[in-house]
């Protein structure tokens, strides 16, 4: 770890970032009628993710930045939910789909490595 000077130099935040604005992006065609509500969740727990990452490295130990990297999984885990609940209602086409679900697998197993990093 003494090598990243910052949360911005972790290529899961990197990821996690970019992902938060292709699920922005996607959800601009969504119904209305989802603003308040498949739309505002997706967008949230996707914020979430890059978030926890960040504050959980800016804690002074270890357990806390733990801690909100389990919170992130939380939110990945969430958001693969939304997002399949937005392709079972034909809001994604079946690339988009595909897209953001392998990219939140690849966030998801990137969080679990971490996480495991900083166990050892």
């Amino acid at each position: 770890m003494s090598t990243i000077k910052s949360f911005r130099h972790l290529i899961v935040w990197q990821k996690s970032m970019n992902l938060v604005t292709e699920i922005y992006k996607t959800t601009r065609s969504f119904p209305s009628e989802e603003l308040y509500a498949l739309t505002s969740q997706l967008r949230r727990c996707a914020v979430s993710i890059p978030s926890n990452i960040a504050e959980g490295y800016g804690r002074s130990s270890t357990l806390d930045y733990k801690r909100f990297l389990r919170i992130a999984v939380g939110s990945i885990y969430e958001l693969q939910t939304q997002i399949e609940i937005a392709s079972n209602l034909k809001y994604l086409s079946s690339e988009s789909f595909g897209n953001l679900s392998s990219t939140a697998k690849e966030i998801e197993l990137m969080l679990f490595s971490l996480i495991n990093k900083l166990i050892n």
